[in-house]
């Protein structure tokens, strides 16, 4: 018998919020089946706030409000069971990001877990990444965001380790990365992988995304680092102007994506890795995972 139900996700980052709606398809002896139905993407750009003022300003605060409220009607008419909405960097590091959880809270019913970074790597782990990559390989996850960066390796099948680094394309705007963050970043990177000699890199978040549906590859092909490195150059040759208009890219993306690929590329030559996978996966997946797997240990 073929059961159907939609589970919701959220995912707060620094950068954008985040809305995806999934139906799970269960049928006795088969394999559970996962078919997003509906993502949703607000430009709410937290980090901006936090990382220079330590606090999500009034102004966000009642965009935050309004797309939880939309957020909660839209789950109402999917019909959604089950959601969980998870805040990252920048309202794990809000002065005031409890405040704004209470009142959210209050005024639109949405409860908001703020996680920390090893559970942000934790939840994006529940992902099918296994699905996407060869079992007898290496390969470096690099879950990039506005405020962080997870890196994971995975050999063989297993998760090896993971590690979060306050090092997003909103800090990199705003100059809020040291150098002593990139050299701890090249330190462990080099440390971690240098016993596999073959490492590829799995690269996640809406830029790598977009860098990947720009390249014209078929899914499941990987980009290389060639083709990053060129790109990079495009990005930086281009103006902000000529980048929302020549690339066709949403003003909130064409900042941004500069400081994305430099953290790709960045990762690729530290772990000598000469291709990038983009499968499309990311937190609000793992989100869908571990609602479906809290409903397995029940």
């Amino acid at each position: 018998m073929l059961t159907i139900e939609k589970y919701g996700a959220i995912d707060i980052g620094s950068n954008a919020v985040r809305l995806l709606i999934s139906s799970i398809h269960e049928e006795d002896g088969k394999t559970t089946r996962f078919k997003k139905t509906s993502l949703v993407r607000v430009p709410i750009r937290l980090g901006s706030d936090v990382f220079k003022e330590r606090k999500v300003s009034e102004e966000n605060i009642a965009r935050m409000i309004d797309t939880m409220q939309a957020y909660h009607l839209l789950m109402k008419t999917h019909k959604v069971v089950k959601y969980k909405a998870c805040a990252t960097s920048a309202m794990r590091e809000a002065e005031n990001g409890e405040e704004v959880v209470r009142l959210i809270k209050e005024k639109t019913g949405i409860q908001i877990d703020i996680i920390d970074g090893k559970d942000e790597a934790a939840i994006i782990a529940m992902t099918d990444l296994h699905e996407l990559i060869n079992t007898d390989a290496t390969y470096l996850y690099v879950d990039v965001g506005g405020g962080s960066t997870e890196f994971t390796l995975y050999h063989n099948g297993n998760m090896i380790t993971s590690r979060s680094f306050k090092l997003g394309t909103v800090r990199l705007l705003n100059n809020l990365v040291t150098d002593t963050i990139w050299q701890d970043i090249e330190d462990w990177i080099k440390e971690e992988t240098r016993d596999f000699p073959r490492i590829s890199l799995v690269g996640s978040g809406g830029n790598i995304n977009n860098i990947f549906k720009n390249s014209g590859k078929s899914v499941g092909e990987p980009l290389s680092f060639l083709y990053l490195s060129s790109y990079y150059e495009l990005l930086n040759s281009l103006t902000y102007e000529e980048r929302i208009w020549k690339l066709n890219l949403n003003q909130d993306r064409a900042d941004v994506i500069i400081p994305a690929a430099r953290i790709y590329l960045s990762a690729m030559k530290w772990s000598t890795a000469k291709d990038i996978y983009v499968p499309k996966i990311g937190l609000s997946d793992g989100i869908i995972k571990s609602l479906y797997n809290e409903k397995l240990n029940k």
